[in-house]
């Protein structure tokens, strides 16, 4: 069974992740099928809207981590930044369907989603500096915009989660529901969008984030070239040793030399 799932009926496109056993954490592969489906979806006259969903019970855990460090993002091509380049300038309406913990990009890609559903049960998190990186999807611009500096602070400078109920606080979902009913909620949402005339909404789309689309391709890219940089540097190798030894990362000496 393919870990992406992608279903498009009535001018909705679904994708699916489809990985639950490894908590939907995501691989290169899927980058690249995903970043495929948005490039396909942005001109297919079929796809007026694109839904992302997860699990009831994950929505996804970022990134696999040896597949991760297996093929480290050394370059602009790499398929994560293909992913987030077609999803961050993607016209058409986007809406995410969100249970479960959704770590790291699994909370950076909804930045760049329209309509954002939650489950009672979702957890949030952008724990970058805990693995010794920085931030990634211009998240470091469009978090404090939409969360505020000192949330924002929380989230990228500790790492901290935070649950459903701060993330509709802030702006970041638009409505919370029992898990079970997120998928279908997100589903009747986007057949509402997808009912609607589509000049109408790729003009109000666009007028919103009139002024944000080069900041954040700029973003962007400053933050995946740092990205690269910093997973050959000693804070990344002993944060992601800790992670696959399952122990807690000691950065003392770091800090220390430093």
């Amino acid at each position: 069974m393919p870990d992406i799932l992608i279903d498009t009926a009535e001018r909705v496109m679904t994708i699916t992740f489809h990985r639950v056993d490894k908590k939907n954490s995501f691989t290169r592969t899927m980058y690249a099928e995903m970043a495929q489906a948005l490039t396909q979806a942005q001109t297919d006259p079929a796809v007026n809207v694109v839904v992302f969903q997860g699990h009831e019970s994950v929505f996804s855990s970022g990134n696999d981590i040896a597949d991760f460090l297996q093929t480290p993002p050394t370059s602009q091509d790499a398929p994560v930044f293909q992913f987030m380049r077609a999803i961050s300038t993607f016209t058409k309406p986007i809406v995410a369907a969100v249970c479960g913990p959704a770590v790291g990009i699994g909370t950076t890609l909804l930045f760049h989603c329209d309509l954002v559903y939650a489950g009672d049960n979702a957890a949030f998190s952008m724990p970058f500096v805990n693995l010794g990186v920085c931030p990634e999807a211009a998240s470091s611009l469009l978090a404090p915009q939409r969360m505020g500096y000192g949330r924002a602070a929380e989230a990228l400078l500790l790492g901290e989660p935070f649950l459903a109920e701060a993330a509709l606080e802030m702006g970041l979902v638009s409505r919370i529901v029992p898990p079970t009913e997120v998928n279908a909620l997100a589903q009747r949402q986007a057949q509402k969008l997808a009912a609607k005339p589509m000049t109408s909404l790729l003009a109000t789309k666009r007028f919103m984030k009139q002024g944000q689309a080069d900041l954040v391709a700029q973003r962007m890219a400053e933050e995946g070239a740092l990205f690269g940089r910093m997973l050959a540097e000693p804070a990344a190798h002993e944060a992601f040793t800790a992670f696959m030894e399952k122990r807690r990362p000691d950065f003392t000496q770091l800090s220390a030399a430093s």
